[in-house]
């Protein structure tokens, strides 16, 4: 219980820490005011903004407004969709999850199988260039990935489609490009956490009882292996969320990061201080989650 607390706490205090960045950032970078109208707009309607915006207030009772506010889900309306941020952010957020899923279950696809073969095959050829290869994934921009896999299947080969989201086919190039991304991470872990199982002395013994090696691999090793690999896999959903901005971007798919982009561009700041809270909601809740999970599976963890 007193685990458990701790945990709320810490998110409680997360979540005050981003929204009170979210918030000064905005006034740091100058006038909102300014930023928000067009250029031709008169210095009548700059001041009329302002006040309506509530800008004209001290600094401290704008942000005291703003916490007070965002406690109960009131981020403001968004300026160009002139509906509340929060439910502009809401209707985006399926589909990042989707594509947050589909890349995490894609990435866990290629890196434990590979992690396990490597692990296995410690320092021979194939264990190296499956490293190699692997890795070479991880070097490579996230955006030059995206758009190296646009020119070729979808300009070049017409496999499929460039932008948007509705089809299966819409998914695959932006979920295997956060996955490529993510992938050895996660086989790095899945291979020296095998390689540490794979030396202990119930491993030993399951192979002189005439085990057959794939019963003892999968049955025996990766069972006990599977503590730090659901772990990582855990975090990784909050290092997906951060790249899904520019998969977004880069595929035109419609979720929160393309959102938060084009809230920036626009100026759009209730927008960008929805999105960017709700994100850290999600992230700060997936650590807790694989965290608990962590302290569940390993009990020797202690409290706090």
């Amino acid at each position: 219980m007193g685990a458990l607390l701790t945990q709320v706490f810490r998110i409680i205090l997360v979540l005050f820490g981003i929204s009170t960045i979210a918030f000064f950032l905005i006034h740091l970078s100058g006038d909102p005011v300014l930023l928000m109208l067009p250029p031709e707009a008169t210095q009548e309607e700059i001041e009329a903004f302002r006040h309506q915006m509530g800008f004209d207030r001290p600094l401290s009772e704008q942000y005291f407004h703003f916490l007070t506010q965002a406690v109960q889900g009131d981020f403001g309306h968004s300026l160009k969709f002139n509906q509340p941020s929060l439910d502009v952010v809401l209707e985006r957020i399926p589909a990042t999850l989707e594509l947050t899923f589909y890349a995490t279950l894609l990435s866990v696809l290629i890196a434990i199988p590979l992690g396990i073969y490597s692990a296995v095959n410690r320092n021979s050829l194939s264990e190296n260039l499956v490293t190699v290869t692997v890795f070479l994934g991880q070097s490579m921009p996230i955006f030059w990935t995206g758009i190296m896999l646009m020119l070729l299947f979808g300009v070049k080969l017409h496999w499929l489609p460039v932008s948007g989201r509705g089809t299966w086919a819409h998914l695959i190039m932006p979920a295997f490009t956060l996955a490529v991304w993510v992938a050895p991470t996660t086989l790095r872990i899945v291979r020296s956490s095998m390689l540490e199982v794979l030396q202990q002395d119930y491993i030993r013994t399951a192979r002189s009882k005439g085990l057959a090696e794939k019963v003892v691999i999968y049955k025996h090793a990766l069972k006990n292996a599977a503590i730090p690999i659901i772990t990582v896999i855990g975090f990784q959903i909050g290092k997906l969320l951060g790249g899904a901005v520019v998969t977004e971007t880069v595929f035109a798919w419609p979720g929160v990061g393309q959102l938060v982009v084009k809230a920036i561009y626009t100026a759009d700041y209730p927008l960008v201080q929805a999105c960017v809270i709700v994100l850290a909601l999600i992230v700060a809740t997936m650590n807790f989650s694989v965290d608990s999970l962590y302290r569940y599976l390993n009990p020797k963890i202690k409290s706090g």
